[in-house]
């Protein structure tokens, strides 16, 4: 099976997983509390989702850029695939780490911009923080409304690096996107190594990675 293939609740995890791009499209304000953050970044992207004419023609390469500049820079790319990745990333190379940090940051923008031109009539409903204030990992809850259908709750694993709120993790309908690449990830290690992971999913990405 090559990655994702006919998994559902990946896809799924995929789909909505695009919003991020609605939660981190600005950088982020060191005295804004993350949900304050979060509704207000969010408000301002969907807007732009919903508007750029380029965007609704269901230009990729237009959606590329969007999500190349303004979501990528706020994933912490490292700690997502070191959580993918897990024994496979410990025991690999600086440079087999940061071939797979560059193809998992690929792998992502191209999911993204794939799915991002779904979102039109959703809403966002935003969950209170429970957290401490001085806390620097935290999980923000929301729910995604969609019209004549049942909400999606989805969270996001948050960590705060110097000044900066990154996402680390998703999670829709209580499915991880972490662990579902883990999943996949695991087989591919089993059948060629921390290599064979690489040649997978720099063929995925088309031979390369988004720079």
């Amino acid at each position: 099976m090559t990655i994702f293939r006919s998994m559902s609740a990946v896809r799924a995890c995929a789909a909505l997983g695009a919003l991020l791009l609605a939660l981190f499209a600005l950088p982020a304000v060191a005295q804004e509390a993350p949900d304050a953050l979060v509704k207000r970044v969010s408000q301002e992207a969907l807007q732009v989702i919903k508007t750029d004419p380029k965007v609704q023609a269901g230009d990729q390469a237009r959606v590329r850029e969007l999500i190349e500049t303004k979501l990528a820079p706020h994933f912490d790319v490292d700690r997502m695939t070191a959580l993918a990745a897990g024994r496979a990333y410990r025991s690999a190379t600086p440079e087999q780490k940061k071939q797979l940090a560059d193809q998992f940051r690929t792998l992502l923008i191209r999911t993204y911009s794939t799915a991002l031109n779904q979102y039109r009539d959703q809403t966002i409903d935003y969950k209170p923080v429970r957290a401490d204030p001085g806390a620097t990992d935290i999980t923000m809850r929301t729910e995604v409304v969609r019209p004549g259908q049942t909400p999606v709750p989805m969270d996001y694993s948050m960590t705060k690096t110097s000044d900066e709120w990154k996402a680390y993790d998703v999670i829709v309908g209580g499915v991880s996107l972490v662990t579902n690449y883990r999943d996949e990830f695991t087989r591919e290690v089993q059948a060629g190594g921390v290599d064979g992971l690489i040649r997978s999913l720099t063929a995925k990405n088309g031979g390369g990675a988004t720079k």
